[in-house]
């Protein structure tokens, strides 16, 4: 359940993960002011292993990073808990972000309650109780303590919509500076109405588990999606400009059989040359200096030749080949800084980027990378469908190895193919997008593209190929007036994109063009 949206307040980039055993806790009445006895099978979601007791609201506050990875901000958080043997057991968790507008807290309540219960009883283990938690820092001139009264509707809301499912809520929590509160006990001796302040960070019980087990807990997601966000800064319009001149020169080559064919074998050996490049800097401690590194290391023209390059289907499977072993962590950083590099009107143009980020963060096992970035690949582009098939099967729990044995199958005939064959393959495009290595599309709904009138020569133009048959949609090579970029964008997932924008492209999402009718697009759910 993925709302895509960056408005402040908005339930953005909502999170159901419903695999995995955890904590337990004992099964008990509807309201438990206290749950005591609150167990977990220390991060182990097979089998029986050390056990962490957590016998207060404290430590079950505690506990609340350490069940999702990272520390949730501006979020409504449910935790499913399963009955084995008059004990509870941590299953499913489901985030989404607090909405801005209360008159919106009935609906998301409903869906991530919903969305919660199904992804578990799809999973065979439907939630006998559940616990609550709502993360809100306070704005300025605000207390924590007026946090947690101004979100008791959203508290009682959710306690409804789970008991409307016949799942009781046994406690639930208001975190907000540095301090908890509890919804469901009005005890001062023990839920004081202060709040009580929460432990340091990194010195409970659970956290001394999870570093013995070698788990680290993340910062916020805030920091995780500003590792793949585009610049800001003054070198974004210098990256643009190299955009805009890259595009330039490749878009009559990608009209070509020939060239496109050309194109795609630059872009892989360019990006080759770059993993190498990658992996032997010497690493740098902390994310944002390891990210200044690695953006110091790729130039604006490569940068912009990879990234209209890789807006090919065929050129991106290819480079989805990097996913394990010694070239996994290299990859990964250099879709991270395209990504980044996918500046002013070129922001549609980071599906790509994004999608493979995702694709190599979960095949190495970071599945929570994985979700941001595929989420903020369906920003960029709703109709990008290789990061709807991946951002589905990632939320369901399903093994990527299906898609890495079909990788690994495609590099391997190719390796043993005639130089005649690719060269063959490559000069007929597809008439549309497949669903991607190893997935299979299922029916989606497709958001209808509108244009503004007027547009004219900034229409895309299907071409032919030498054959006579239709090929893909690729946009007019313009020449930028003076002192202008020509603007980026292009058609959708079934071709390629090397430049020129859709009229807009450079509009926020959702922002309606003058005369063309806007649609409803729902919210993915993640389960």
């Amino acid at each position: 359940m993925t709302n895509h949206g960056e408005t402040t307040g908005s339930p953005e980039n909502g999170d159901i993960s419903g695999h995995g055993t955890g904590p337990r806790t004992p099964g008990g009445e509807d309201r438990a002011p206290c749950p005591q006895d609150i167990t977990r099978t220390a991060y182990d979601s097979h089998g029986e292993g050390p056990q962490v007791t957590l016998r207060s609201p404290a430590e079950l506050a505690d506990a609340l990073p350490y069940l999702l990875g990272y520390r949730p901000e501006d979020s409504i958080v449910l935790v499913a808990l399963h009955d084995k043997d008059g004990r509870g057991r941590f299953g499913g968790r489901a985030r989404l972000g607090i909405p801005a507008n209360p008159d919106d807290w009935p609906a998301a309540a409903r869906q991530l309650a919903h969305g919660l219960v199904t992804g578990s009883e799809r999973r065979g283990a439907r939630p006998e109780q559940m616990v609550v938690f709502l993360c809100r820092e306070p704005v300025r001139g605000e207390s924590g303590r007026q946090v947690k009264e101004r979100l008791g509707p959203l508290a009682h809301t959710l306690r409804l919509e789970c008991g409307a499912l016949d799942i009781p809520v046994v406690e639930a929590l208001c975190v907000s500076d540095g301090r908890f509160w509890s919804y469901c006990c009005d005890d001062e001796g023990c839920c004081p109405s202060e709040g009580t302040p929460m432990g340091l960070p990194g010195t409970s019980v659970l956290a001394a588990a999870a570093t013995y087990a070698g788990l680290q807990v993340r910062g916020t997601l805030r920091e995780l999606r500003a590792r793949l966000q585009p610049w800001e800064h003054s070198a974004a319009r210098e990256q643009e400009a190299a955009l805009d001149a890259a595009g330039l020169a490749l878009i009559p080559r990608i009209l070509d059989a020939e060239g496109r064919h050309e194109v795609a074998g630059e872009t892989l050996g360019l990006a080759e040359r770059i993993l190498g490049r990658l992996a032997g800097a010497p690493p740098v401690p902390g994310t944002l200096p390891a990210d200044l590194r690695d953006d110091e290391l790729l130039g604006h023209d490569e940068a912009a030749a990879l990234i209209l390059g890789l807006q090919d289907r065929t050129t991106r499977d290819r480079a989805a080949e990097w996913m394990e072993g010694d070239e996994a962590g290299p990859a990964l950083r250099l879709w991270r800084a395209l990504a980044r590099r996918c500046v002013g009107a070129y922001g549609e143009h980071a599906a790509a980027p994004l999608t493979l980020a995702g694709w190599v963060a979960w095949s190495t096992g970071d599945e929570l990378e994985a979700r941001e970035a595929l989420a903020m690949a369906l920003g960029a582009d709703p109709d990008y469908l290789f990061a709807r098939l991946l951002h589905q099967a990632c939320n369901e729990g399903l093994d990527p190895e299906s898609i890495r044995r079909c990788l690994r199958s495609e590099r391997g005939d190719r390796g043993r193919a005639t130089p005649a064959g690719p060269a063959a393959t490559a000069t007929e495009p597809p008439a549309a997008e497949p669903a991607g290595p190893g997935l299979e599309a299922a029916p989606l709904p497709r958001r209808r593209r509108t244009r503004a009138p007027g547009t004219g020569g900034a229409l895309p133009r299907r071409v032919r190929t030498e054959d006579g048959r239709p090929g893909r949609r690729v946009p007019h090579a313009r020449t930028p007036a003076a002192g202008a970029h020509p603007a980026a964008g292009g058609a959708d997932e079934s071709g390629t994109r090397p430049g020129g924008a859709r009229p807009g492209a450079g509009r926020r999402r959702g922002t309606p063009q003058p005369g063309a009718r806007t649609g409803h697009r729902g919210g993915d759910r993640e389960e």
